[in-house]
């Protein structure tokens, strides 16, 4: 990826405003995040790509136009860090589901989806807090911060091995692995398109 070109089409689109420098940094991250439409969080979860991208390696033109491609269409273009609380008859099953850990009245909706990647379940929670050292089982509400909800989607995207996914150029098969199916393929394929064209 030649990040200097990436940062001149970004300022060309007067998206990036920083050093034509090749520093895939904040700033970059940030304009990356504000060409697919993200607004309100984009300067946040730029630092976060910043912070955790390299440490997943998530750092290569495919991967990182996959990974926000993919995160995109599950937050609504990065505006929905919080899952959209209904509830509907789906979050009301929520509650009192073992597979999720959802053990203790009430777990269903304090453990909703929250992140780049909607982590769900008093389970996942407990498994993402033993990772990162968050207090998410008592503080469930800050994984939806811009900083937490970047790590905690790369934490997903490390467990599952979506790197190979996406240097293979599969969306269908990063979108089966993190939706369980074909839930939004076209959106996915369009978002991740537009970022090729932009970082490859």
């Amino acid at each position: 990826m030649n990040i200097a070109k990436v940062q001149t089409r970004l300022a060309a689109a007067q998206l990036y405003h920083g050093a034509i420098d090749g520093a895939l940094g904040p700033l970059t991250y940030a304009a990356i995040f504000a060409s697919t439409g993200a607004r309100t969080n984009a300067a946040l979860l730029g630092q976060g790509a910043a912070r955790y991208f390299p440490e997943f390696a998530i750092t290569t033109g495919l991967r990182i136009a996959h990974f926000i491609a993919q995160t995109g269409h599950e937050t609504g273009g990065f505006e929905w860090l919080n899952e959209l609380w209904g509830p509907t008859p789906a979050q009301r099953r929520y509650e009192g589901r073992r597979d999720l850990g959802n053990v203790q009245p009430g777990d269903g909706k304090r453990f909703a989806g929250r992140g780049l990647l909607q982590i769900t379940g008093r389970a996942n929670y407990a498994r993402i807090a033993k990772r990162t050292g968050l207090p998410l089982l008592t503080q469930p509400e800050i994984a939806s911060l811009p900083d937490n909800a970047v790590w905690t989607a790369c934490i997903f995207w490390d467990d599952h091995r979506l790197n190979r996914l996406a240097d293979a150029d599969d969306t269908l098969g990063l979108t089966r692995a993190i939706n369980g199916g074909r839930n939004g393929l076209a959106d996915r394929a369009i978002r991740t398109a537009a970022l090729k064209r932009l970082l490859t």
